[in-house]
């Protein structure tokens, strides 16, 4: 049998009107009231919790720059964003400098690989005449290919090493109709080479030593196969014929191929370890966006930076307007001596107007509207042997005009172009700085990082005292 329990209370109490239960309620009713309002308590007190946790990382995140590497691919952020952590996250980077050793081993060898596919096409392809009046590729030079073929083996491994699975294909045979120009592109995942530099530190965790005993005979043997043929890779790099034939077929190799191949001694040696300088040439392409944070600044209430280095190549720049969001500041990478150069994935298009496409874009973004904007006009030292070899800019940049063809004219008129982008296409008025950049040249670099710190610091804190 229920029994009604009556409740008085005050009726000149609103609340108490609202909250009172309701009027003969029995006391099945008022317990399944009274576990409904538990519930709805517990949900409160979640949501309340929520609510505190948003706004302690809205509050964290105050304190944190975020920074945007943008540009074309091969345009200098990777190395850009390794200048920022050599500069600002020194320990970290001296603890992951010898787990670049593969990538370095990689980036040599894949340079002599192709220097072989070229020599290898020529000789398939010539006439007879050609063969003996133009480049005299005799039986001396045919034994290249055979001394020097564990090279393309001592290439898989090491892709393997850095993470490639189903990835890792056969050096892809080129149509005799097609000059090569370059090497077949090689990615790993951000998160695959994350993790190779956690197990490869020298840390002394288990899963560290069990990483090194796999890893060291790989790297070990590599450098050995590479060490036995040093000398006849150096003989194909310093081989004024070869160098006649690389620039006949067009074949394109990496911008650091000349770093590496003229240190093999130094590099092949097995106690070798990787310098600074090493590192900021190494070229591994990553697909994903990377992110790093770097503590710039101890003496600032905002010392902490993130910096998130997104992909370049067409196919990736998709990914780059969800990371326009609150962002601070944009570095913008324009590689100016590649006005002689096409697109690998579209060579229709020149890249440095592509350069002038994607900065325009940048410039006119709503959403960067009140960034800074900060422009690297990269790659000045290429842009110097160009010029000093007689490229002419105006034959691939006809607004040039009868400018002179000196470095410093170029970046000039080159600075002004970017600047009118971003004067008549911001939404709003705002500064840009920019700057002439080698980005590897750490000496030049860890100065112009410092300005640039300073730049962002304090369009930061003016961003922060507008709200």
């Amino acid at each position: 049998m229920a029994f009604s329990v009556v409740f008085h209370h005050d009726t000149t109490d609103p609340l108490a009107v609202i909250s009172a239960p309701p009027p003969n309620e029995s006391s099945h009713e008022r317990a399944a009231r009274e576990e409904r309002e538990i519930e709805a308590q517990r949900i409160s007190n979640l949501i309340d919790d929520e609510i505190r946790a948003e706004r302690a990382v809205r509050k964290k995140e105050e304190n944190i720059v975020k920074i945007l590497l943008l540009g074309q691919s091969e345009s200098g952020k990777s190395t850009t964003l390794k200048n920022f952590r050599m500069r600002f996250a020194r320990d970290r980077w001296i603890e992951e400098r010898a787990s670049w050793r593969a990538v370095i081993l990689l980036n040599l060898v894949r340079s002599a690989n192709t220097i072989l596919d070229a020599l290898s096409q020529e000789m398939d392809n010539a006439d007879p005449d050609e063969l003996n009046d133009a480049f005299k590729f005799d039986d001396y030079y045919r034994q290249y290919k055979v001394r020097l073929s564990p090279l393309q083996a001592v290439e898989s491994n090491l892709k393997r090493l850095l993470g490639a699975t189903d990835d890792v294909q056969p050096r892809k045979q080129i149509s005799p109709t097609v000059a090569p120009s370059g090497p077949p592109e090689f990615f790993v995942r951000s998160r695959t080479w994350r993790n190779f530099l956690q197990t490869t530190r020298g840390s002394d965790s288990e899963l560290s030593q069990h990483s090194l005993q796999q890893d060291l005979p790989i790297l070990l043997d590599s450098t050995d196969v590479i060490a036995n043929g040093k000398d006849d890779i150096k003989a194909l790099w310093k081989d004024s014929d070869i160098q006649a034939m690389l620039w006949k077929r067009k074949t394109r190799l990496e911008d650091s191929a000349s770093f590496f191949l003229d240190s093999i001694d130094r590099l092949s040696a097995r106690d070798y370890e990787p310098t600074d300088e090493d590192v900021l040439r190494a070229r591994l392409r990553t697909l994903d966006i990377q992110e790093h944070e770097l503590m710039v600044d101890d003496e600032t209430d905002v010392p902490k930076w993130k910096i998130f280095d997104v992909g370049g190549s067409r196919t990736q720049r998709h990914a780059w307007l969800p990371y326009f969001d609150q962002v601070n500041a944009v570095i913008f990478l324009a590689p100016i001596s590649c006005f002689d150069e096409r697109l690998l994935e579209d060579p229709r298009v020149n890249r440095l107007e592509d350069s002038f496409i994607l900065w325009k874009a940048i410039c006119s973004s709503k959403l960067l509207s009140r960034t800074i904007l900060i422009l690297f006009l990269n790659k000045m030292d290429i842009l110097e042997e160009k010029i000093r070899h007689g490229v002419m800019v105006k034959r691939f940049l006809p607004s040039y005009g009868d400018r002179p063809n000196v470095t410093n004219d170029v970046v000039k008129y080159l600075r002004q172009k970017f600047k009118d982008t971003v004067r008549y296409c911001s939404p709003e008025p705002r500064v840009c700085h920019i700057y002439p950049t080698s980005v590897i040249d750490t000496k030049s670099m860890s100065v112009t990082l410092i300005s640039v710190r300073d730049g962002i610091l304090r369009g930061h804190l003016k961003r922060a005292d507008l709200f």
